[in-house]
């Protein structure tokens, strides 16, 4: 959102206090940045769960590959560790698509519902600017009369600038009344709409890595028979290395 006065002959009677102007733009200014705000988390969690479901589909897969690996077909021990392997990641992706379905319902959905609300507070900031330039336009009008000389028409007219001044005061005194006194309301009432869906993900977050703790936790008792430690499993795989290494049709020329 953004205001852009315009710009319009003003009245000699100041219309519309400073203090009141700087009340209304400091909380306007508010809502300006919390809907930036607001825009931009519902963006980054749509790109989180995206990322989240990419990461756990791309895991399911590479278990996958390995599992069609023809090594399985050779050695049993490898078979088993694929196996169990590729059955941990279905189950985190089954967790993982859990969790994303909770946070779409409970985070993303509300973030976008409330976004919808800015349009509408941006149209209403717009028909009160409007209202005050009618307001000063009409205003200036009935000054000028007031400066003319009192003959009969001039004062017809000063009536008729009156008149016409009138409902137009009125409107654009409501109009700022109902956006100075709704403004704030509106701004402090986030904390209210936003807490039960941040709770709601911090929920979701844990009950995902609860489960993923237990998930990988039985993969490891499952594939991690000799207890070997990693320095250990690095060593054993370095002297693998170093035996293909030895075979002369990888020996450099």
């Amino acid at each position: 959102m953004s205001w852009i006065p315009f710009k319009i002959g003003q009245p000699k009677k100041q219309i519309v206090s400073k203090t009141v102007e700087r009340d209304f733009e400091r909380e306007y200014d508010k809502l300006q940045k919390l809907e930036d705000q607001t825009k931009k988390l519902h963006k980054d969690m749509k790109k989180s769960t995206e990322a989240d479901l990419a990461m756990s589909k791309a895991a399911v897969k590479i278990s996958a590959d390995l599992l069609s690996n023809p090594l399985c077909e050779q050695d049993q021990a490898f078979l088993d560790s694929m196996t169990a392997l590729d059955t941990a990641m279905r189950r985190m992706d089954s967790f993982n698509q859990e969790k994303v379905n909770q946070i779409q319902k409970t985070v993303i959905d509300p973030l976008k519902k409330y976004s919808g609300v800015f349009p509408s507070l941006n149209m209403a900031v717009k028909r009160r600017e409007q209202a005050l330039q009618d307001y000063k336009r009409l205003q200036s009008k009935a000054e000028k009369y007031e400066e003319k000389e009192k003959t009969g028409p001039v004062m017809v007219k000063l009536h008729q600038a009156r008149e016409e001044l009138r409902p137009v005061r009125e409107d654009f005194e409501a109009k700022n009344k109902q956006l100075l006194d709704e403004m704030p309301k509106f701004y402090y009432s986030r904390i209210d709409y936003f807490q039960p869906s941040f709770e709601a993900l911090i929920r979701a977050q844990v009950v995902y890595f609860t489960e993923m703790y237990n998930i990988f936790s039985e993969l490891t008792d499952q594939i991690d028979q000799a207890g070997l430690t990693d320095e250990q499993r690095e060593r054993e795989t370095e002297a693998k290395l170093s035996e293909l290494r030895a075979l002369s049709i990888v020996a450099d020329d």
